[in-house]
């Protein structure tokens, strides 16, 4: 399924885990969240530029450059500021519904730095 632009688009955490992960992964999950958020606690294979970093113009890095990109962060609004901004850039980029504490809830692994098993901050 491509990953479409629309105003204000956004995609449950199931829909994100499909796109991002396991064979019909077409997307890269970046989480925006601030750097001790995602060392307690993140998405495995999840791309980290916190929005802050996002707004002062920091450039994504090589894994998510020219690929569609699914932003999450903690509840859902830093990501859906970050979705548009990066829309905004050229990127075809949608936010996660509910965030990392609705993908935790769900069920879907979070680890932390060191890749054990790690909690949404």
């Amino acid at each position: 399924m491509p990953l479409t632009v629309r105003n204000g688009h956004r995609v449950t955490v199931d829909e994100a885990g499909s796109r991002t992960h396991g064979e019909q992964a077409d997307a890269v999950l970046l989480d925006v969240r601030e750097e001790p958020e995602w060392t307690a606690g993140h998405a495995p294979g999840a791309v980290h530029v916190p929005l802050t970093e996002l707004l002062l113009g920091t450039t994504l890095p090589a894994e998510a450059q020219g690929r569609p990109l699914v932003v999450i962060c903690r509840s859902g609004r830093r990501s859906s500021q970050a979705a548009r901004l990066l829309a905004e850039r050229g990127a075809r980029a949608v936010d996660v519904e509910g965030g990392m504490n609705a993908w935790a809830a769900a069920g879907h692994p979070v680890v932390d730095e060191r890749g054990n098993n790690g909690r949404t901050a």
